[in-house]
């Protein structure tokens, strides 16, 4: 527990405090939104999302088949009906659609950590993969790139983002090396002073925090992490399990985690070898203003090079007032070296009061901003809002996205519609408009397909599986497929 007894120890606490409160104003904003999402991880529940669309253009021309676009898009939805049950990991996903008139329909989807099955239409029998198949199988179909260890990752669809990385990572990389560096942070590097600094046009008396570290000093600090990471067994195995992780569904063969392994190691090595050559000729600074134990303004800034004459400048300064009815920021990040030099600014002031928000955040680069302008209420449980993505480019002429709806949440069921347009100079915001439905509720059981009549793939030769799919698969989705335009009346 950090204890504010020292410059050092304030610099850190203010940093954790500043952190924590614009969370805990997030989370009190939004936790009808959060409560429910807490609740679909722990819940057994259902889901539907119904899409459709209004397309409305007077130059439009027929598409054929004496039908237009409008006739197409305004006349056609896709649904999806979702079960989940995270605990027992089970997901039951349920698609249908109707295209200008055509219904398809039971299209079924089943998953758990141990298979995938599917369902569809134009087949009586149930299609299976199981995980433990999967590797084997694509062994069979390419024996020199697999080596029959593969899986699907289903068991990454039922982690929340806190099992995704867990809590047992966390701890690992805050006591190995947030303590680390700063326990090797001198504490005479660091500094305080009072100061009064004006923000957002408040005269605001604070306390001036500054770091400063010289190049050797840099150094040092540098050095000692990477020789941690170097030895560090944990945390290779952390950065594996992250990379399969984000690939859900993707194929990570044995010998290309161990090269991850080695270019890992390797590039900690190159790393160590070129810090003697670094030049850092004016040491690290990083300064914190600090009121009411949060940071109001701050500056940063980092120059370092191989050589004096090929030195990059990195810094950050700026301000940010922090209440409970108001956020506001503004801060620049300047980068610069021997052949270019480049500002971004990212603004924001962010309005709650009375259960009602007005909000504005702009990221600007040069002449290109992308603006965020919003306003929401909320009342009785249902949030209203209608927001608004800006791209200001001369070079494209840039455009906007209108993103209006409502949402409500109770204590075992919601319901939000949602409705999204664009805008540009070549496209007005009542042209095209995309609706989104969604209800979702509480259930005692998620629905599962009949094992009665399965198809398990896994258990298949490729030879038996390319019959299966020339001879029994194929003829029946064309048979299908053609028997569902002749019913739209599209003339097949």
């Amino acid at each position: 527990m950090l204890i504010k007894d020292s410059p050092k120890n304030a610099y850190f606490l203010a940093e954790k405090d500043t952190w924590e409160y614009m969370v805990e104003r997030a989370e009190e904003r939004y936790q009808p939104e959060f409560d429910w999402y807490e609740k679909t991880q722990t819940d057994k529940t259902a889901s539907s999302l119904e899409l459709t669309a209004e397309y409305n253009d007077p130059a439009a021309g027929s598409m054929g088949y004496g039908m237009d676009p409008a006739t197409l898009i305004n006349n056609s939805s896709i649904k999806l009906d979702s079960q989940t049950d995270m605990e027992n990991k089970q997901v039951y996903t349920g698609i249908s659609a109707n295209i200008a008139g055509m219904e398809i329909n039971d299209l079924q989807v089943f998953v758990t950590d141990e298979k995938v099955m599917v369902g569809v239409p134009f087949l009586e029998e149930v299609l299976q993969l199981n995980d433990q198949d999967f590797g084997p199988l694509l062994h069979e179909v390419d024996p020199a790139t697999f080596t029959g260890e593969e899986t699907l990752g289903l068991d990454t669809l039922f982690e929340s983002a806190g099992e995704i990385f867990p809590e047992e990572y966390k701890t690992h990389i805050e006591d190995e090396y947030f303590k680390l560096i700063y326990d090797e942070l001198p504490d005479d590097a660091f500094t305080s002073s009072d100061e009064t600094v004006e923000v957002n046009g408040e005269s605001i008396n604070s306390e001036k925090i500054e770091l400063h570290l010289t190049e050797q000093q840099f150094k040092d600090i540098l050095t000692t992490v990477l020789d941690k990471m170097e030895k560090d067994d944990k945390l290779k195995e952390i950065t594996k399990e992250q990379m399969v992780a984000q690939q859900f569904g993707g194929i990570y063969m044995e010998d290309e985690l161990d090269t991850f392994t080695e270019d890992f190691e390797a590039s900690i090595t190159e790393a160590k070898d070129g810090i003697e050559e670094l030049q850092i000729p004016d040491g690290l600074t990083s300064s914190l203003w600090i009121a009411d134990n949060k940071i109001v303004q701050r500056e940063f800034v980092l120059e370092m090079g191989t050589n004096a004459e090929e030195l990059a400048k990195i810094s950050i300064t700026g301000s940010q007032l922090l209440t409970d009815k108001n956020q506001f920021f503004d801060y620049d990040v300047a980068f610069s070296d021997a052949y270019e030099e480049g500002t971004m600014n990212i603004a924001g002031d962010l309005n709650w009061k009375g259960n009602e928000a007005t909000d504005s955040i702009n990221l600007t680069v040069e002449d290109f901003v992308l603006s965020y302008d919003g306003t929401e209420t909320l009342a009785d449980g249902t949030r209203e809002f209608n927001r608004v993505f800006t791209v200001e480019d001369p070079a494209s002429g840039g455009g906007s996205l209108h993103w209006t709806g409502d949402a409500t949440y109770e204590a075992d069921k919601m319901n939000a519609a949602h409705q999204i347009s664009l805008e540009t100079p070549d496209l007005s915001q009542d042209m095209f408009t995309l609706n989104m439905n969604t209800e979702g509720q509480t259930i005692d059981s998620v629905e599962t397909l009949s094992e009665d009549n399965v198809k398990d793939l896994g258990s298949m030769s490729t030879t038996e599986l390319q019959e299966y799919f020339e001879n029994d698969v194929a003829p029946s989705f064309q048979q299908w497929l053609f028997g569902l335009m002749s019913s739209g009346g599209m003339g097949f």
